[in-house]
């Protein structure tokens, strides 16, 4: 087993929110910070936090805690953020121009090279600074760039046709902001946002 496919899928997320927790802390100029307080600040108990944390080797001293810079780099190494992973963007309507104007990307360590859509006129309308590209022109993007993660916000009737060009084109990764269930071969990682279900989910609990 790879070292890419040692670490759990859910470990990943809880690890991705770790390092963005200890940037905070770093930003702020706090040099150590005990399980206890990363693990809240994460929403996690100690105890998985600690358990998440040997992924990586054998951090922590008892009564000191963990060094942020020095851990934060560790998790920057895991998750491959000591460059700035390119990303594409496909469909940038009302959803996709909101997340191409977003600035958080680039210090969670992602940069969104390009955006394709069916008409990139209306979308630099909205304010988007993204090189924006017909959508046609995507494979030959693909092509000659080294992509691996795509955002898919185009309407469910088109997500699957378009999934399927990026898979063909090399995409391993796609965030999937489309009301729709992908099907993709099983070595490609799918991470689906219903913005819907999610609300769904949340009113339930405030009933």
């Amino acid at each position: 087993m790879s070292e890419k496919n040692a670490i759990p899928k859910k470990v990943i997320y809880r690890l991705s929110t770790y390092h963005r927790c200890l940037q905070r802390l770093a930003d702020n100029g706090i040099e150590t910070v005990s399980s206890g307080t990363l693990a809240k600040a994460a929403g996690v108990n100690s105890s998985q936090l600690r358990k998440d944390i040997t992924y990586l080797g054998q951090w922590g001293t008892r009564g000191l805690g963990y060094p942020v810079e020095t851990l934060a780099s560790a998790l920057r190494d895991a998750l491959r953020q000591e460059k700035l992973q390119p990303v594409i963007l496909v469909g940038a309507g009302n959803l996709g121009s909101a997340l191409l104007r977003y600035q958080g990307f680039q210090k969670e360590g992602f940069e969104v090279v390009a955006a394709f859509d069916a008409d990139p006129a209306a979308a630099r309308k909205r304010g988007v600074n993204v090189p924006l590209f017909l959508e046609e022109e995507m494979e030959t993007f693909l092509l000659e760039n080294p992509v691996r993660l795509a955002i898919l916000c185009v309407p469910a009737e088109f997500a699957q046709g378009v999934a399927n060009r990026l898979v063909r084109a090399g995409i391993q990764g796609i965030l999937n902001f489309s009301p729709a269930v992908l099907e993709v071969p099983k070595e490609i990682v799918v991470n689906s946002v219903d913005l819907a279900s999610e609300l769904e989910n949340l009113s339930y609990f405030i009933r």
